[in-house]
């Protein structure tokens, strides 16, 4: 207290107060005491405001300017040869996710482009929008959100439309993939790639190793729930919790594992398919469905710098469960009309990948992808009521792919992408896939996903 006292009464005299230091009445000496609290009070003042100011500033990350958000836009395109062709692919032995899974089109196609819009709101709130813009020129919300920033204890909270924590790949855009195209295991139990209106909450542990607990809350709009934009009904209609387990270790080791289980309840979720005479019929199942993801990760780099060489291994494990009713022919286009039955499935599916950095900006990859139909009960068929002829696309297939690629990139900002692949997801056709892509990235970009 003396000593900042004695610092106000040096500063006081530096500003011209000389003849006050120097007086002797007590009137003299009360008006000097009124004059040193004004001045620690301005000092405190200011020392509020830059502590203040500092706070704001902090809260905006480095690189984007402090009026106006980062924006960014991802271009894609490419070239695609296939043996096949690409309106007819499907996935036998599973049902119909409705989703994007099939190939690019044949032939030269502006691939999916993507408008990437993130600022700090306050020192409270980031708010992200990312767009998609398809070759159709159709413009879907691909994730928009808010996030908290100032949490204690390790706790964030998102709100709003994002891919959801199943599993590791889902939650990283397209154009950060180390593919053209996802596993076959996500084309068939999250549709490609699983996004949702909802709620996550997530905890990051203070502790040496990276741990995580998180739980999601969504309104169940999209495969596995269902394609019709989600149920009529307050509340939730699927969740998933997820974690994560991870670390260093050596010179350049890098390792993470992951587990989550997500829970749905779709209804009447419809998927195209022919009874056993050829005529197109439309079914749609009711019911549960429980999905288990295990995935984990392995990079590697001469003392944790990648610019020069890296190796990464990743891979991921699914089992589905449902269980509910099938509803055959809901437009009573057959002969046999609608007929409902009880209905179950139990099967899995994985992939393993690896991705090697060789030189500088270039790299090569190989990915092997299996799918196991497992087993699954149709009522109808046990009753005798129809035959398995009228479920082909549930007949017992286990489809595989076993593609590789290589890619150049120039700069963090362009990636150019050969890629090979031999897809068995048909029962009667191998279809032979060639891409040639590009990936252009033009303003700010943030951080990738581990």
């Amino acid at each position: 207290m003396y000593g900042k006292a004695t610092m106000v009464l040096a500063v006081a005299a530096a500003l011209g107060l000389p003849e006050a230091v120097k007086a002797q009445s007590q009137d003299e000496l009360k008006a000097l005491r009124e004059q040193v609290r004004q001045l620690d009070k301005r000092v405190q003042d200011a020392e509020a405001t830059a502590q203040q100011a500092a706070v704001q500033a902090s809260s905006r990350p480095t690189g984007e300017n402090a009026l106006n958000p980062a924006v960014s836009l991802i271009l894609n395109g490419i070239y695609s040869n296939l043996s096949q062709d690409p309106n007819t692919y499907k996935i036998n032995g599973f049902v119909p996710s409705n989703g994007e899974v099939a190939p690019p089109p044949r032939g030269l196609s502006l691939g999916e482009s993507e408008l990437a819009i993130m600022a700090n709101v306050d020192h409270m709130f980031r708010g992200t929008g990312i767009f998609s813009i398809s070759p159709e020129n159709e413009i879907e919300v691909e994730e928009a959100y808010i996030q908290t920033l100032a949490l204690s204890y390790g706790f964030t909270i998102k709100a709003g439309r994002f891919f959801s924590s199943v599993g590791y790949q889902n939650q990283i855009h397209a154009h950060a993939w180390d593919f053209t195209d996802a596993p076959l295991a996500m084309k068939a139990f999250l549709g490609n790639q699983l996004s949702d209106d909802g709620i996550q909450l997530k905890w990051v542990a203070p502790t040496p190793l990276y741990f995580d607990l998180g739980v999601e809350a969504g309104r169940g709009k999209s495969f596995p729930a269902g394609p019709d934009g989600g149920r009529n009904k307050n509340g939730f209609s699927s969740g998933n919790f997820f974690t994560h387990l991870g670390g260093d270790f050596g010179t350049g080791t890098a390792w993470q594992l992951g587990a989550s289980y997500l829970t749905t309840s779709p209804q009447d979720r419809v998927y195209d398919d022919v009874d056993s005479t050829g005529t197109p019929v439309t079914n749609s199942f009711t019911g549960k469905t429980k999905l288990w993801v295990l995935d984990g990760i392995l990079k590697w780099a001469p003392n944790f710098n990648p610019t020069e060489t890296y190796f990464k291994l990743q891979g991921e494990y699914f089992r589905r469960k449902e269980n509910g009713d099938l509803t055959f022919d809901t437009a009573a286009a057959s002969a046999g009309g609608t007929q409902i039955g009880g209905y179950s499935s139990a099967q899995s599916g994985w992939y393993l990948q690896g991705v090697y950095q060789f030189v500088p900006m270039w790299r090569v990859g190989y990915r092997y992808d299996r799918l196991d139909a497992g087993t699954t009960g149709i009522g109808l068929v046990d009753s005798g009521a129809l035959t398995a002829a009228d479920f082909p696309i549930l007949a017992r297939y286990n489809p595989t792919r076993n593609t590789v690629m290589v890619d150049w990139s120039p700069s963090e900002f362009s990636r150019v992408r050969l890629q090979y692949a031999q897809d068995k997801a048909r029962s009667d056709a191998t279809d032979n896939q060639v891409f040639l892509q590009y990936i252009v990235s033009l303003g700010a970009h943030g951080a990738h996903k581990f």
